[in-house]
């Protein structure tokens, strides 16, 4: 095997590393987090903050998404424990689209890397673009394509209590509720035989939302490792002498093609404008340079592959295609202003 060969693996099996351990770490302190936010905050009022029934709803989503410093794959958690509050699917969208690409850390890289005036573009048309989407997904109704394990066995806000097909004899319920800072959690045990056994519990809160964090996770995990994989291999072995060579201002398909490079490419934030920064000095252009940075902050295979545990298909490529949209439509518009 040749020495550069031999870099290039390590690269790939460095970065495998590097993100099983964060993507790892960060979904369960999220998950967790999210859990402790769901106990604390009731149902009723996430759906009142982030209802699609006023424009209000998608501009809590647009600032949230702002002020949440995540990556396209560690959004995942929190968009699980707002489709489980039942919050306006619109908006939910809207966040899934603004947390990755208007987080604090990208805006200031941007502003820090190319100046005031291509953040404010930047900015304005992923605010415009996430905006119109969740908008325009929850109007043709894509909230049916939710699998329907997303809501769990019990939703979010109701206790539900039944006989169960897996265990016989009785199959337990829970409806936990706080009152002041007192915790109660009553367990409702459904016989067959149609009597009920009640049971109340104190302070069991915290084991809980870790349950329901690890069993989340055990679930995503496989479509994570996979995601990883792919995502450190395209990152070891993809040159970057290949992309502007494929991507440079005299192809005309300069900036479509640099919108798919980046989704496979999964590069964080904190790496992904610096990189454009060199390839537009090697001679990218602003335009696939823009594209760029929308496609591999926006989306990434890891993500894809973990929507695919949450959403059917149509929903899943409705998002690839707001994505590649809105890193086109910016490349092309970065070409003619500036």
């Amino acid at each position: 095997m040749s020495p550069e060969m031999v870099a290039m693996l390590e690269d790939a099996l460095g970065m495998f590393a590097y993100l099983g351990v964060e993507l790892t770490a960060l979904f369960l302190v999220i998950s967790f987090i999210v859990g402790v936010i769901q106990e604390f905050l009731p149902a009723k009022k996430i759906q009142s903050i982030l209802s699609s029934k006023s424009g209000r709803g998608y501009f809590s989503a647009a600032v949230l998404g702002g002020v949440t410093p995540f990556c396209s794959c560690s959004t995942i958690p929190m968009l699980t424990g707002l489709l489980k509050a039942r919050a306006g699917f619109g908006p939910t969208i809207t966040f899934l689209f603004t947390s990755p690409l208007l987080n604090p850390i990208i805006i200031g890289l941007f502003f820090a890397t190319f100046g005031l005036n291509v953040t404010l573009a930047y900015a304005s048309i992923a605010l415009v673009v996430s905006v119109t989407a969740g908008y325009l997904l929850e109007k043709m109704n894509f909230a049916r394509f939710i699998r329907p394990e997303v809501f769990g066995d019990n939703p979010v806000g109701g206790c539900a209590t039944r006989c169960g097909d897996s265990l016989p004899e009785k199959q337990a319920s829970s409806c936990c509720e706080s009152a002041d800072s007192v915790d109660v959690c009553v367990t409702v045990s459904a016989n067959c035989d149609g009597t009920a056994t009640v049971e109340t519990a104190q302070d069991n809160r915290w084991a809980r939302i870790w349950k329901e964090t690890w069993n989340q996770f055990k679930s995503v995990f496989p479509y994570l490792l996979v995601g990883i994989a792919i995502g450190a291999f395209t990152y070891g072995f993809m040159p970057s002498d290949l992309i502007v060579q494929y991507a440079g201002p005299n192809n005309p398909l300069a900036i479509p093609l640099a919108a798919v490079i980046g989704v496979p490419l999964y590069i964080r934030a904190e790496a992904v404008i610096p990189l454009s920064a060199a390839l537009a000095a090697k001679g990218m252009g602003m335009g696939a340079v823009m594209a760029l940075i929308i496609g591999s902050a926006g989306a990434s295979l890891t993500e894809v592959i973990m929507l695919k545990s949450m959403f059917r298909k149509q929903m899943v490529a409705a998002f690839l295609l707001v994505i590649f949209g809105m890193a086109i439509l910016a490349g092309f518009l970065f070409n003619l202003f500036f």
